[in-house]
């Protein structure tokens, strides 16, 4: 199992559930590694300047945004978390959706969910409430610097997180030359949509991931394998470097905060509705409701400069 990429807590109404966060996926691709011909060292990625061709230190380097023609404003760590000060530890539940409302083309990249500390019953809470219900939660999590929306996906035994893409980053297919929607539309003939429904009822299973493989990385390694059998290879000296883990939280008085939860949406003041602590608030009241009576797919590379072909 790899190493924890995250750690912190579901909000869920006033309910903390801390949990680490772990890939689900990887790359099968084949790795391509840059090496200098001459002396077979690795090829890596320096940070210089662009018009000096020098070498810079990390501590001269500071972020910037581009703002006109030529012109950038300069901004520091601080500043950048001042303007957005809610917690990045915090996977904020903002409401549940029917699994099917997201087209696919909004799901990126999947984690798994593990509970720590006293979280199990709480997380195992959530879980089966969302199954019972038929639900997905969209939240809303802080990685590497970013803010992502995402789907927390009962699967299993485990909870799931799905990185989704924002509705601002996927392109519009208004451009594109497609068929008019519709079989009328598209001058289809019946005999002709007969025939296809047979052929993709013919072709239609159960659905079994271990029947797909990547057929390219397959046959370029055994390429590899032939040569490094053959004695085809060079020694390359590897650089090599650590990632530091996150740190956690703590779970509370379950039954209680799920009674705060539904009584804060139940007739509550607005001075009530802003005692609520959480960054999911607005929305926290549902997410409880809901759990309490339910019917029953790199940015740390090594420095050796990994480079993909």
């Amino acid at each position: 199992m790899p190493h924890a990429i995250w750690k912190g807590a579901i909000s869920f109404g006033l309910v903390h559930v801390p949990v680490s966060l772990y890939p689900a996926s990887s790359e099968s691709g084949v790795d391509f590694d840059w090496l200098d011909k001459r002396s077979m060292d690795p090829v890596g990625y320096k940070r210089v300047n662009k018009r000096t061709g020098h070498e810079i230190d990390k501590a001269n380097i500071v972020k910037g945004v581009k703002h006109g023609d030529g012109e950038y404003v300069v901004l520091s760590d601080d500043e950048i978390k001042a303007a957005y000060p809610k917690t990045t530890q915090t996977i904020e539940i903002e409401t549940f959706v029917q699994a099917s409302e997201i087209p696919f083309v909004h799901l990126e990249r999947p984690y798994y969910l593990e509970p720590l500390g006293k979280g199990e019953k709480v997380y195992a809470l959530l879980r089966e409430a969302m199954l019972e219900a038929g639900v997905i939660g969209i939240a809303r999590v802080v990685m590497h610097t970013k803010e992502h929306l995402a789907a927390l996906i009962p699967s299993g035994p485990a909870l799931m997180l799905n990185t989704l893409r924002w509705a601002g980053e996927i392109r519009s297919a208004e451009d594109l030359k497609l068929p008019a929607a519709g079989k009328k539309a598209a001058n289809l003939k019946e005999a002709e949509l007969k025939m296809a429904r047979q052929l993709i009822a013919d072709m239609t299973e159960a659905w079994d991931p271990q029947k797909y493989a990547d057929k390219f990385t397959d046959a370029v390694m055994k390429l590899v394998d032939k040569r490094a059998a053959a004695g085809q290879t060079e020694t390359v000296e590897p650089l090599e470097t650590a990632d530091a883990p996150a740190s956690g939280s703590n779970v509370v008085d379950l039954t209680e905060l799920l009674k705060k939860s539904l009584g804060g949406r139940k007739g509550s003041s607005p001075a009530a509705s802003k005692s609520v602590t959480t960054p999911a608030s607005k929305v926290a009241s549902t997410a409880a409701k809901r759990a309490a009576a339910p019917s029953r797919k790199s940015a740390a590379r090594k420095p050796a400069a990994r480079k993909r072909a």
